[in-house]
């Protein structure tokens, strides 16, 4: 709303100065007048048009391509002003100058356009900043989001950055929402009401990247590479998406590993109670679950399935994907020393 009250007071501000500006030339004609009052309008209505057909340019893009301007015009400048030197004609002087100056103009553009992604030329999270904030850029993936923990964590207080959310992960999350499957639909509206926890946070600072790379298709690769530009960290609990950037050499924050960590420490040797769920793949295997979700697989327990029973820790796989622990009937190890007893 306020951006068509802008644009309206442009309009009238343009048809009054029409209106000076006709009146000075014609000796103020009220023909003339009204001429120019029609052609203010008509140069604000130009303008507008502009600005609204330009609305979705990239400030980043915008400021390379100023960039670029500004560098060919030295550059033409400096050519121009040896050439000075040189004895010729001051028609084909000028000649030269207006041509090198457009060439010059053209390619600092083109350049800084095509390098915008190795030359960082703005810093949108710097300006208007306060100094207290952390300085890392994090950025979340569309998993992360739905699975919700980083929302439990901002709570915590002990993640400082700032966090970005790109658009095109904002887009991807609002597609799963209008999705027409009901498991996605739910996914979705989970994750868009995850960020509107994560806004609200006034611990943390939360802000949306417009940056879009439209030669990228991957959602992944988009992420990857606006990591790389911005110098940030991906936080993510996707598998395939941790080692895609680790390869392109980008920091990630995996959530998995942080949980893995948080996790109980089990060693070797220890006992613990488990209740046996289902069989596992192999012979006389049975399987269980700890309460963070930890599968538990334990040898001659496949006749116990669902019973309690105390299990002694032979060994402990951990990876990012998660945490397996194999384990051994304390039981049928009682039951082998009783009969070597006898």
């Amino acid at each position: 709303m306020t951006i068509i009250f802008i644009r309206l007071f442009f309009i009238f501000i343009s048809g009054v100065v029409g209106y000076y500006v006709g009146s000075l030339v014609s000796n103020f004609s009220i023909l003339w007048s009204w001429v120019g009052v029609g052609c203010g309008i008509f140069g604000a209505l130009v303008v507008i048009t502009i600005e609204y057909t330009t609305r979705n340019v990239s400030t980043r893009n915008l400021s390379a391509a100023v960039f670029g301007l500004m560098f060919g015009l030295f550059m033409s400048w400096l050519l121009t002003s040896a050439m000075s030197l040189m004895p010729m004609d001051e028609k084909i002087y000028i000649s030269l100058k207006i041509i090198t100056t457009l060439v010059f103009c053209y390619l600092g553009m083109v350049i800084a356009m095509h390098g915008k992604d190795e030359f960082n030329l703005i810093i949108p999270y710097v300006k208007f900043e306060r100094q207290d904030q952390g300085t890392e850029i994090i950025l979340l993936d569309t998993s992360v989001i739905i699975d919700g923990r980083v929302a439990d964590i901002c709570t915590t207080k002990f993640m400082n950055g700032r966090l970005i959310i790109p658009r095109f992960v904002l887009k991807e999350l609002q597609q799963i929402a209008d999705s027409s499957d009901g498991l996605k639909r739910n996914r979705g509206r989970r994750g868009l009401d995850i960020l509107n926890r994560i806004q609200k946070n006034t611990h943390i600072d939360v802000k949306i990247h417009d940056e879009d790379f439209p030669d990228i298709t991957d959602v992944d690769a988009k992420l990857v590479k606006l990591a790389k530009v911005l110098g940030g960290k991906i936080f993510t609990n996707d598998y395939n998406l941790n080692k895609i950037s680790e390869l392109q050499g980008v920091s990630v924050l995996n959530i998995n590993d942080l949980a893995n960590a948080l996790r109980p420490v089990v060693l070797p040797g220890e006992a613990m109670e488990v209740r046996i769920m289902k069989e596992g793949k192999e012979h006389s295997q049975g399987i269980a679950y700890l309460d963070d979700g930890t599968m538990v697989v334990v040898d001659n327990a496949r006749h116990l399935i669902g019973q309690t029973i105390r299990a002694l820790v032979t060994s402990v796989l951990q990876t990012s994907a998660g945490r397996m622990i194999f384990a051994k009937h304390e039981g049928d190890n009682n039951s082998r020393r009783t009969t070597r007893r006898r």
